[in-house]
């Protein structure tokens, strides 16, 4: 078997089945067969059950044969779990029975053959096709010739028509493809003692059919037998196929099939090769109305409908059984239907025996626990009625011990309530008190890690939520005052360092201005050399004189000695008045005096480049100059020109000294304002 198609999918019945079934008649009836439409899992109609267009062509048709619904029942299985070879077992079965057997299918025979078995592979274990049934070993049947594997076959499922019957056992169950396949012990049954006596005879028929020197039987020529006559074996019908007349028949389902479509059809559902003849006719004739059943088959049929009434040896617990059976002509088969539905009844009844005898011995030991539980019952009610009469009395000496009791409880009742109530008014009085406590301890712990001060109270009156309280007023008013000097110390600086904004509102808009990411104090400085060296630059370029510009700047810029003490640059040096800081502050201070001083020089040594540059083309004019000078004839225009080069280096000279002074004092400006920040961000911190 292949492992593929484990689970349900989508139907995929190709045209070529739809024809083939409508040549074979399966389509007769509108509401026979029904196919699906979209779903990937089945979901039958009402009265309608799951089966495949290869159980179909194999013998299946609607209404379902009473035999093959016994056998679901026993064997506790639904008719999709059944294999298509499985079903063409049965047929064959079935059609042996009728046509050359003459008896109908009955259980004792079907178990001397016939056994079931699971159907799985080394990878997976199916639930579609998950039963097989098969030969018993020991038993020499019919060689079918079935192919080993039937591909594709569960991917073409539809739904057939069920009638429902009287009785539990005739009737299929509903259609559930998550059941799982739960393997009884009616699976191995094997025929009793007495129904292998009952059924010899038809096991030495069966030998006889298969090695009778040129008239053996095959399960292929059984196979084309009931596939020729268009009758399906498996199909519910009125007469038994022993009975069968012809094309007039009314078990047909349709007319004769060619012999193209006969042989391909027996090829497909067995494992014939293409040099293996197909038969045409059986060795063996069948059972029909043109060969009847003799009377020795009657005289079997009696004895499988009469084996249950024959009389036991009490001596020898042997069956008893007459040498011969004499048969009155008013019981010849063709001649009294009522005979007829009393062999088919029999027959039946021999395979079923074993199961009734097993439910009446349940139905036994059934009836004996019902009688062991109502003796159970009958002593349980003669004790409740006891303990009903007891519960009456003490109920009554209940009530009145509860009379007298009843003020006293309600007493009790009432203080508990109140002790209650009172316990859970302190309780929440108590844990709304902590929680207070415990959030103005908290903004007092946050107070004293921004501030680094700590108070104490003069007066504690020695009431925690009392003295929380006291300590946050002290620490609000602390924290307001610093709020208010912090605001007037950034409102004095604002117009220098934002000289075109305009003041917030809020201290905090305020705080915010100064507290960018860039360095404000450093931007202004930069911005005010750049403008006065830009200048300077610009004058000494107007003049066209040459200065040495090393000898002025160092002159006039020498460096400074790091000071002890930092001095306003508002207040003479005579007048100043020392600010002491802390270690860390001054250290701070210091470090960043050096890194502008570092700066500073930075910025000297390139505006040194640049007046370098201006000179060295001042120089190059003054000989361009030069040598136009010597080209003038004149001496008068000479002098006049020299006078006034010497006049304009004079007022170049006197402006650059101008300059340098404005610079010297712009740098102190400076200075001091970068003090007067720090000292401000000092306060507010």
């Amino acid at each position: 078997m292949a492992a593929e198609d484990l689970d349900w999918e989508r139907s995929k019945i190709s045209n070529q089945d739809l024809n083939l079934m409508k040549k074979l008649g399966l389509m007769k009836k509108e509401d026979a067969i029904r196919f699906p439409s979209e779903e990937s899992y089945p979901n039958p109609p009402m009265e309608y059950r799951v089966s495949f267009v290869d159980h179909l062509i194999r013998g299946l048709s609607a209404p379902i044969h009473d035999f093959l619904r016994g056998l679901l029942f026993v064997y506790g299985i639904q008719l999709h779990q059944l294999t298509p070879n499985s079903i063409l077992h049965i047929s064959i079965f079935i059609t042996l029975c009728e046509c050359f057997l003459g008896v109908p299918p009955n259980w004792a025979l079907w178990k001397r053959i016939f056994l079931l078995r699971r159907n799985a592979s080394r990878n997976a274990t199916y639930n579609i096709g998950g039963v097989v049934i098969c030969v018993r070993t020991d038993v020499e049947y019919f060689d079918v010739k079935f192919p080993d594997s039937v591909q594709g076959w569960r991917k073409k499922w539809l739904y057939i028509h069920e009638e429902s019957a009287n009785s539990v056992e005739h009737n299929i169950v509903p259609f559930d493809g998550n059941a799982k396949i739960q393997r009884r012990r009616s699976w191995d049954a094997e025929a009793s003692e007495e129904e292998k006596k009952a059924t010899e005879a038809l096991m030495s028929r069966i030998r006889q059919l298969q090695n009778t020197r040129g008239e053996e039987l095959s399960g292929v020529q059984i196979t084309a037998y009931f596939l020729r006559i268009r009758v399906q074996p498996l199909q519910a019908r009125k007469n038994p196929l022993w009975t069968y007349t012809g094309v007039n028949d009314a078990n047909r389902l349709s007319s004769d099939l060619s012999a193209k479509d006969l042989e391909k059809l027996i090829r497909r559902i067995s494992r014939l090769n293409k040099k293996d003849p197909v038969p045409s006719s059986c060795r063996v004739e069948p059972y029909s109305s043109t060969n009847p059943l003799p009377e020795v088959f009657l005289t079997i049929l009696l004895c499988l409908l009469f084996l249950p009434f024959l009389r036991m040896e009490k001596s020898k617990n042997k069956l008893s059984l007459p040498k011969t059976i004499k048969v009155p002509l008013f019981m010849k088969v063709k001649s009294q239907p009522m005979i007829k539905d009393l062999l088919r009844i029999g027959a039946q009844f021999v395979g079923y025996r074993e199961y009734a005898n097993k439910t009446e011995e349940k139905l036994a030991e059934a009836n004996e626990r019902a009688n062991t539980l109502a003796q159970q019952l009958e002593q349980s009610e003669k004790a409740r009625k006891k303990a009903e009469s007891d519960a009456v009395g003490a109920r009554a000496e209940a009530d009145k011990a509860k009379s007298d009791a009843a003020g006293v409880e309600d007493l009790r009742k009432r203080l508990h309530d109140a002790e209650t109530s009172l316990s859970e008014h302190i309780t929440a009085q108590s844990a709304r008190e902590e929680a207070i406590l415990k959030r103005l301890k908290t903004q007092s712990r946050r107070f004293v890690a921004r501030t680094a001060q700590e108070f104490q109270l003069e007066e504690p009156v020695n009431d925690p939520l009392l003295d929380a309280l006291s300590f946050l007023e002290v620490h609000g008013s602390e924290a307001r005052e610093g709020i208010d000097q912090a605001k007037a110390g950034l409102s004095r600086l604002f117009p220098y360092f934002f000289p075109k904004k305009e003041e917030p509102a809020t201290f905090l808009d305020l705080a915010k201005s100064f507290n960018s990411a860039e360095d404000l104090g450093l931007k202004m400085r930069q911005e005010n050399m750049k403008v006065a060296v830009e200048s300077t630059v610009a004058l000494v370029a107007d003049s066209r004189q040459t200065i040495d510009w090393m000898k002025l700047i160092f002159d006039n810029y020498s460096p400074i000695p790091d000071p002890p003490e930092v001095f306003p640059s508002s207040l003479s040096k005579k007048s100043s008045v020392p600010v002491n800081l802390d270690d860390s502050s001054s250290m701070d201070l210091i470090e960043e005096l050096k890194e502008l001083r570092v700066q500073l020089q930075s910025v000297k040594k390139q505006s040194l480049i640049l007046m370098e540059q201006s000179r060295e083309s001042s120089e190059k004019e003054k000989i361009a100059l030069q040598r136009a000078q010597d080209a003038i004839s004149e001496r008068d225009t000479a002098v006049a020109e020299a006078d006034a080069a010497a006049s304009r280096e004079n007022s170049m000279l006197q402006l650059l000294t101008d300059a340098s002074l404005d610079m010297a004092g712009k740098f102190h400006y400076l200075s001091c304002f970068f003090f007067s920040f720090a000292a401000c961000l000092l306060i507010a911190h």
